[in-house]
């Protein structure tokens, strides 16, 4: 009863008043932002540095300063993820990250498993990285790449507009770039911020554009 009259009472109204805009624009998109995202992650603390929503069972390790995240794009939205950006991170705008996906930018040194060898990682934008996926250090992946689930991703496809699955992953099909569809959102936000305030507040970040 608390949180219905939450939702159909005092959201509205604080909607009104310019609070939480974010709520209310991002529902209808890919990554829409919601009341309990937002409280499970700045008020209780669970991944709370991120500038963007993550699930309270993702992970995010080695800093948000390291990740850059574009239009619409919440790697650890999806519940399971496990972002490790001791690298930089870079995914471009409306790319999708699913469930139980693997960011890893770094990887533990073979002779010497105390320390790691820092990486990157490249995601261009409108990518797709299915479920259970792991991307590997110092991968590129171009625009439009499919990543199929439970891929293992260790080298790059910096030309795109394909798709890729397997462990290694390996090229399948390639994409009609003509037939690709490079959509936008009425309203545009990189995590909880409008886009249009990004490129000031990415100032802070280590990884750029």
């Amino acid at each position: 009863m608390v949180r219905s009259l939450f939702r159909k009472i005092i959201l509205p109204i604080l909607f009104r008043l310019g609070f939480f805009k974010f709520i209310k624009e991002t529902q209808g998109t890919q990554t829409p932002i919601t009341f309990s995202t937002w409280f499970v992650q700045k008020i209780l603390g669970f991944n709370k540095s991120a500038y963007w929503p993550m699930h309270f069972s993702s992970t995010l390790v080695g800093g948000w300063r390291n990740v850059y995240s574009g239009i619409e794009v919440s790697p650890g939205l999806s519940p399971g993820c496990y972002i490790q950006a001791m690298g930089k991170i870079y995914i471009g705008d409306y790319t999708q990250v699913a469930a139980n996906v693997g960011l890893i930018s770094s990887n533990h040194e073979l002779n010497d498993n105390r320390k790691h060898t820092i990486g990157y990682i490249r995601i261009g934008k409108y990518c797709w990285i299915g479920m259970g996926a792991i991307i590997l250090p110092k991968v590129t992946l171009g625009d439009y790449t499919i990543v199929g689930a439970g891929a293992v991703v260790t080298k790059s496809f910096p030309e795109g507009y394909c798709v890729i699955a397997g462990n290694p992953a390996r090229k399948i099909k390639d994409l009609d770039p003509g037939s690709c569809v490079l959509h936008k959102s009425d309203y545009e936000y990189n995590g909880y911020i409008k886009a249009k305030d990004f490129k000031a507040f990415s100032k802070n970040l280590y990884v750029h554009e």
